[in-house]
């Protein structure tokens, strides 16, 4: 397995700065957060998505995906949806990377559960052949009102298109009760990448360093090495959102060994 981390744990940091991090300690990848307050945003002009394309070539770290905001399931019209949609993958495909990232963003006080699955899915299958077109994948995260896997494979089974899978984060999946290995069998057909993270508790979703919390990662890469799966694992560490967490550059390098621990005792 590859490893990375988003850039949502070092909010507003410059560009050549998050990849030097990266070289340095170890990761194989990035994701970016793709937010307007961020350096890389679907607002770039073409010049500066070509710097950002080179920037990216010339380190040797890998774009693995734009961590968009388009909330899927939401209540409302198609069309703001599938705008936002269709401008991250107009840049992941100017950037080169393989995946964008949406939410499920249904809210169950003005719709039913059936009612946030069909418009996802409606709006997923349509994107999916604009995204098909450029070559980028559309990834659901288990997120919000679909935090589980049986969540979200109720709209990934409606729309059934290659071109839409699924972003495991494994602080939803276990915050809904899901077992690690119940996540994976659900999700295998469609999984993009793993998102792995840390926290205190249930209660205190504060960001902690890898291995330092509650949230079953070894359960996880164990699943994830059991089946052969060999793709990413993005450390989602969400600085931008807890102020007084501590800093993440500092963490990396002993986030990258736990990583590297629990992959060679699940070997």
């Amino acid at each position: 397995m590859k490893l990375a981390f988003s850039t949502l744990g070092v909010p507003g940091l410059p560009l050549p700065d998050v990849l030097r991090l990266a070289t340095a300690h170890g990761y194989h990848g990035v994701e970016l957060r793709a937010h307007p307050e961020e350096p890389v945003h679907p607002g770039l002009g073409s010049a500066e998505r070509t710097d950002v394309a080179a920037e990216f070539k010339g380190s040797g770290v890998e774009l693995l995906g734009l961590a968009g905001y388009a909330r899927v399931a939401a209540p409302g019209d198609d069309e703001p949806v599938l705008a936002e949609i269709r401008s991250l993958l107009d840049l992941a495909r100017d950037l080169g990377a393989p995946y964008i990232r949406v939410f499920p963003g249904g809210d169950l006080d003005v719709q039913t559960p059936e009612e946030a699955d069909a418009t996802a899915a409606r709006r997923l299958g349509t994107a999916a052949e604009y995204a098909n077109d450029l070559g980028v994948r559309i990834l659901l995260e288990t997120h919000d009102s679909h935090r589980t896997a049986a969540d979200a494979m109720r709209v990934l089974g409606l729309v059934g298109h290659r071109q839409v899978g699924a972003l495991w984060d494994v602080m939803h999946t276990w915050l809904g009760g899901e077992q690690p290995s119940e996540t994976y069998a659900a999700l295998s057909p469609h999984l993009g990448y793993v998102q792995v993270k840390d926290i205190a508790s249930a209660e205190d979703t504060t960001p902690l360093p890898l291995g330092a919390g509650v949230l079953p990662l070894a359960e996880c890469v164990e699943v994830l090495s059991r089946h052969g799966w060999d793709g990413w694992l993005c450390w989602e560490y969400e600085k931008r959102w807890y102020e007084s967490a501590a800093d993440l550059p500092d963490l990396l390098g002993p986030g990258r060994e736990h990583l590297n621990r629990l992959l060679n005792d699940s070997a």
